[in-house]
């Protein structure tokens, strides 16, 4: 979310406004119990900084026992010293988001929203008659005060961040949420490590510190690569069974529209954009592009994949993860890539241990990509290659049984299927009628003696086209056999199919056919001039079923317009 400059520059002043003059007044009217202890403080510090890169992971929440180490500090040290290692603790935390410029405001305004809860926490505590006075133990009372002590510590922390977030985000301001009662609950879990650790360290010194430490670091670690495992399994389940929904797809535009759809829910990212590499090996182009798992049409011209990002995967046949702007800014065509990306992700498709394609996942993050997010978007565009290739064959083959070699229009087989369809919805009167025209060239015979069978297959071709450019979406036209066609046309009736196949006949006796004769030895090209006889009948009025319209068309053009003399239109009379 965009926050406005002005707001920005509203955080940096209340910093220095507060932040300053508050550490100092703090020290001044709270002074810090140290004792000579400063080794310790540094120790106390160290042990939260390392503890603060490994949270626990539970349901894909993090949790972190750094506030239990915060309370043994303010109960040993007072709430100066508590207050310094919470400002430390979360600018060591800002840092290693490894955040934009656009975003450094969240530097000031984390400090000032920590230094406000530490502080009126550390007041209601003392203002209850707190002390660190520890040397008679610690009894009921002092658990007590702790206690409110860790729930204002909870209230005014989720009290500054939702004013902060209200004032800079113009979100609602929202005290009871699920979020802010786990956070409270934690607040609670922690209390009695911090409570432990604090009496150890009484005891024991600065050994308190290594031991709970040391007991703390392992745990987090454990359960941190635990998570990791935890999460690459089920990274690894998702995407298995996204291969197969991929490879169960039959079109290859359905093929990549869910790749878009199923990469983006598994890898989030800011723009992504895959490349399939064509022209000799030379050139990329876009098959698709989204920005937020959103598909966006786009146009973007080719580019070359031997330079840039592109060069670099081609050569390199393996992935490479560009961390920040600066790895890759100065490399040559990267202008495909918008202003606010910063980490970029890219995948080469192996096939045969060519490179295929190109996949490009972005993200307005710096380093948000490692090699977790690599080697599943590796397994995913495996899948995605061998989806397509497979989706491709289908659709090839698809293509080619239902289709004439020589003209490219629907063959009889085809035709046949989609008829009985037809009069199917013509039973259940999805339509009200169907017709169906079928074409005859006249003297076809005489054409391909007197030009060559080369120059009759033109004619069918130039033919196939002129009536797929009639018909269009009208109907279905198809290449029954020889210098046959058929049309078939749905809600369509007697007259409307006789005017239509008139206008055909004219299209086709007006206006000559070009051909490349092969009876000489120049194989020159001539106009011809040629005509078709036409039969229509119309279901449910002349049919009642899909052979018998397919008959009946037929005796319509043989008796009405061959035998009448052909180039007419016949209309089955019954």
């Amino acid at each position: 979310m965009i926050i406005s400059r002005k707001k920005r520059m509203a955080v940096y002043v209340m910093w220095f406004l507060i932040i300053p003059a508050g550490l100092v007044g703090t020290f001044h009217v709270f002074p810090p119990i140290t004792s000579g202890n400063t080794g310790d403080i540094v120790a106390f510090l160290a042990l939260i900084s390392v503890l603060t890169l490994m949270p626990i992971m539970i349901n894909n929440i993090p949790i972190t026992v750094v506030q239990g180490v915060s309370l043994a500090v303010f109960l040993v040290f007072g709430l100066a010293i508590e207050i310094l290692v919470t400002q430390v603790t979360f600018m060591f935390i800002i840092v290693r988001l490894r955040l934009a410029k656009k975003d450094w405001y969240r530097f000031p305004l984390n400090s000032i929203t920590s230094f406000i809860f530490c502080l009126l926490s550390g007041l209601v505590y003392y203002g209850l008659g707190g002390d660190h006075d520890f040397t008679s133990g610690i009894d009921i009372f002092d658990i007590l005060l702790i206690l409110v002590y860790l729930c204002s510590y909870f209230l005014f922390n989720h009290l500054a961040v939702t004013v902060s977030h209200s004032w800079l985000y113009g979100k609602k301001m929202e005290m009871k949420t699920k979020d802010a009662l786990w956070d409270g609950f934690l607040s609670l879990m922690t209390m009695p490590i911090g409570i432990i650790l604090f009496i150890l360290y009484i005891e024991m010194g600065t050994l308190a510190i290594l031991l709970v430490g040391a007991a703390l670091i392992s745990l987090a670690y454990i359960m941190k690569q635990y998570y990791f495992t935890k999460e690459i399994n089920r990274h690894l389940k998702k995407v298995s069974e996204f291969g197969h929904q991929l490879t169960q797809r039959l079109q290859a535009n359905e093929v990549l529209d869910l790749f878009i759809d199923g990469s983006s829910a598994i890898i989030p990212s800011k723009y992504t954009l895959v490349f399939e590499i064509f022209d000799e090996k030379e050139n990329a182009q876009i098959l698709r592009y989204a920005e937020n798992g959103v598909q966006i049409e786009k146009r973007i011209q080719p580019v070359s994949i031997k330079e840039g990002i592109y060069a670099t995967l081609f050569q390199l046949k393996k992935a490479k993860v560009f961390h920040a702007k600066k790895e890759w800014k100065h490399l040559s065509n990267y202008g495909n890539f918008p202003e606010d990306v910063e980490s970029i992700m890219a995948i080469p498709i192996l096939r045969n241990s060519v490179v295929v394609g190109e996949i490009i996942v972005t993200s307005s993050e710096k380093r948000a990509y490692g090699t977790h997010q690599t080697k599943i978007m590796d397994i995913l565009s495996s899948y995605l290659w061998v989806a397509l290739e497979n989706a491709r064959h289908y659709q090839k083959t698809k293509y080619s049984s239902e289709r004439c070699a020589l003209t490219h229009l629907y063959n009889f087989r085809y035709f046949e299927c989609v008829l009985h369809k037809e009069f199917e919805r013509l039973q259940n009167q999805s339509i009200n009628q169907l017709s169906l025209i079928l074409l005859d060239i006249d003297h076809f015979k005489s054409v391909n003696d007197t030009y060559g069978h080369q120059s009759g297959n033109e004619i069918l071709c130039e033919l196939a086209e002129r009536l797929e450019g009639i018909v269009g979406h009208l109907g279905v036209t198809a290449r029954y056999g020889g210098e046959e066609f058929v049309i078939l046309l749905p809600n369509v009736g007697k007259e409307e199919v006789y005017q239509f196949a008139e206008f055909i006949r004219l299209s086709i006796a007006n206006k000559p056919f070009t051909v490349h004769s092969d009876l000489n030895e120049n194989r020159r090209e001539e106009s011809i001039s040629i005509t078709a006889s036409i039969g229509v009948a119309t279901a449910p009025v002349d049919a009642e079923d899909a052979q018998s319209i397919i008959r009946h068309a037929d005796r319509a053009m043989y008796t009405g317009a061959k035998q009448a003399g052909r180039n007419k239109v016949a209309v089955y009379g019954g």
